[in-house]
């Protein structure tokens, strides 16, 4: 089957998806934006090209967060009419203001309490999931080689390790790998956000995208570093579990209308 055929076929599975009386309105917004770069490359490091930090906007190149980053800030320039760029900072960059590398929200934890303080997300893991998890982290600080503007800069490093042992401690919800079924839970909706988290000492999510039912079945639509595009999962969410020891589990959270 070619390509195209490929991608019109997956186009329209999703319009089946999203035309289903289940679909909430928040989701709809965010899965039709995110349909837009299904097929589109996947790039790591794309926001790693200036010497300087700054507002990058890269709508052909994505890897999992950015692709998230960019489907949630037009979803929400949609509703009320305000800028993209000016989500995307907010969403991006503590308090939505760029001081350097180290203002950039790396680790979801606190991606994700941002969002939450800002009224863009919900989280419905601390709604839905009695299951809680410990922060503990530490990686990005300990692995400064893997990072173009932490291996050069020992300020930068040190800002990190400071940052990272002020989120450390916290107790966040989330949903167990042996809990994820194949067919999802009603609570999950297409469009809502899926943060995957991990037990790589340090780590606290290692992968994200969106969740997409087809066929009553929960998949996953992300930037895929192994495919090296975006797109569905080619089966279940919780099958990609068994392929990957390290992922524990989900925090799942959705797109919150003004």
């Amino acid at each position: 089957m070619n390509s195209v055929r490929t991608y019109m076929l997956l186009l329209y599975a999703a319009f089946l998806s999203l035309t289903s009386g289940a679909q909430e309105a928040g989701g709809r917004v965010m899965l039709r934006h995110a349909l837009t770069y299904v097929g589109k490359p996947y790039t790591a490091h794309t926001l790693e090209v200036n010497e300087e930090e700054q507002l990058v906007v890269n709508l052909e190149e994505v890897d999992c967060t950015t692709f998230v980053e960019y489907v949630l800030a037009q979803s929400l320039a949609e509703t009320d009419g305000d800028r993209f760029e000016d989500y995307l900072r907010k969403i991006r960059y503590r308090n939505g203001i760029i001081d350097g590398y180290t203002s950039r929200l790396h680790y979801l934890t606190e991606w994700i309490a941002s969002g939450v303080q800002n009224g863009f997300i919900e989280d419905l893991t601390a709604l839905h999931s009695p299951d809680t998890l410990s922060i503990r982290l530490s990686f990005m600080s300990t692995h400064p080689e893997a990072y173009r503007h932490l291996k050069d800069s020992p300020a930068n490093r040190q800002r990190m390790k400071a940052i990272e042992e002020r989120l450390s401690g916290q107790t966040v919800h989330y949903l167990p790998k042996e809990k994820i079924t194949d067919e999802g839970y009603p609570w999950i909706q297409s469009g809502d956000i899926l943060c995957i988290t991990t037990d790589i000492p340090g780590l606290d999510v290692v992968h994200l995208g969106l969740a997409y039912y087809q066929n009553g079945q929960l998949q996953l639509l992300h930037a895929s570093s192994s495919k090296k595009k975006v797109t569905f999962s080619s089966g279940s969410f919780a099958e990609m579990f068994a392929h990957n020891p390290s992922w524990t589990g989900v925090r799942v959270l959705r797109l919150k209308r003004h």
